[in-house]
C-alpha cells in the first residue's frame, strides 16, 4: 500500500521517445506558421506593388503624382551607376546612417541615465518633470530649425536633432519602467546592506530593462526621422537632402526611392535590436502572445 500510495503522487514520466515526437511536432508547428506568416506578407507585397504599377500603367492614377515601381527601381539603378547630384549614392547612405547612429547612441544613454535618475529621486522628477514634459510638446521642426541656426548646416545639428527625438522615448520608458520595480526586491536588497548604485545595478535595471529594450525599436526609427528632417532643413549631404531635391524636381520616383532605402534601413535596424532583445532577455519567461506564436 505504502509504495502504491508513492506511486500516486509521483509524476508521470513520458517515454523518451514519446518526447521527442512532441517536440519535433512543435518544431514542425513553427517552421509551418513561420512559412505562412513570410508567404503572407510576400504576397501582401506583390499585391501592392502589383496594383500600384496596374494601376499607374492604365492612367486610373496620374504616375507624375504617383510614381511607379518600375520607375523607381529605375532610378534607383541610375543613382547606383551614377550617383546623385550631391555624390555618390552610398556615401548619402553614409552621412545619414552616421547622423541617426551617432543621435540614436547619445538618445539612448541620456534618456536610459535621467530615466532612471528621476524615477529613482522622486523630488528631482517633481522639480524637472514639467520642464520635460514642455520641451517634449515643442514641435520638432522648430527644434530642429534652432539646430540649424545654433550649429550650421554639418552632421551636429542633426546628430543632437535625431538624440532629442529619441532621448524622450528612452526617458518615459525607462522612468517608467524604474517606478514599475517591485518595491519589495528594492527593500528586500536595502535590507541585506546594499548600496543604492549596486541596488540600481542589479535590481533596477534589470527589472526596467524590458520597458528600456522595448523603446529601442521605436527610437531608432525616430533617430533615422531626426537625421531626415534635419537634412531636409539644410544640408550639403545626406537622403534627406536628395528627398529635397527630388521633391523640388517634381520626381515622386526619387522620394520613392529614397523612402525605400530609407525603409530597408530601419527593417535592418529592427531586426539586429531584436536579436539583442533576445540576447539581453532570454531569462524571461515567454509571453502569452510569443506561446501562441510557437503553437
Amino acid at each position: 500500500m505504502t509504495a502504491l500510495r508513492s506511486s500516486m503522487h509521483e509524476p508521470l514520466a513520458l517515454p523518451a521517445s514519446d518526447e521527442a515526437s512532441i517536440a519535433a511536432a512543435a518544431r514542425r508547428r513553427a517552421r509551418n506558421r513561420r512559412l505562412k506568416v513570410w508567404g503572407a506578407r510576400a504576397l501582401t507585397l506583390m499585391i501592392i506593388v502589383g496594383g500600384w504599377q496596374l494601376f499607374t500603367a492604365q492612367k486610373i492614377v496620374d504616375p507624375f503624382f504617383f510614381g511607379q515601381p518600375t520607375g523607381i527601381v529605375s532610378q534607383l539603378k541610375d543613382w547606383i551607376q551614377h550617383g546623385t547630384e550631391y555624390g555618390s549614392l552610398w556615401l548619402q547612405i553614409w552621412v545619414t546612417m552616421k547622423e541617426a547612429l551617432l543621435g540614436f547612441l547619445y538618445g539612448v544613454i541620456a534618456g536610459i541615465f535621467f530615466g532612471v535618475l528621476l524615477g529613482q529621486i522622486a523630488f528631482l522628477a517633481d522639480v524637472l518633470g514639467p520642464y520635460i514634459k514642455v520641451m517634449n510638446a515643442i514641435p520638432r521642426i522648430v527644434l530642429g530649425s534652432i539646430f540649424t541656426v545654433w550649429l550650421g548646416l554639418g552632421t551636429s545639428s542633426k546628430v543632437l536633432l535625431a538624440a532629442v527625438l529619441v532621448f524622450f522615448v528612452v526617458f518615459f520608458n525607462a522612468f517608467q519602467g524604474v517606478r514599475e520595480v517591485d518595491r519589495n526586491l528594492v527593500n528586500n536588497a536595502r535590507v541585506l546592506g546594499a548600496s543604492r548604485l549596486a541596488i540600481v545595478r542589479h535590481v533596477v535595471l534589470p527589472s526596467a530593462l524590458t520597458w528600456i529594450i522595448a523603446s529601442l525599436h521605436v527610437a531608432f526609427g525616430f533617430a533615422v526621422i531626426g537625421a531626415i528632417v534635419g537634412e531636409f532643413l539644410g544640408a550639403t549631404q545626406g537622403l534627406g537632402l536628395v528627398i529635397a531635391s527630388s521633391q523640388n524636381h517634381f520626381s515622386p520616383d526619387g522620394v520613392f526611392a529614397a523612402m525605400l532605402i530609407i525603409a530597408v534601413i530601419a527593417l535592418t535596424a529592427e531586426g539586429l535590436i531584436g536579436q539583442l532583445e533576445r540576447r539581453l532577455l532570454a531569462w524571461r519567461p515567454p509571453s502569452p502572445t510569443e506561446t501562441a506564436a510557437g503553437a
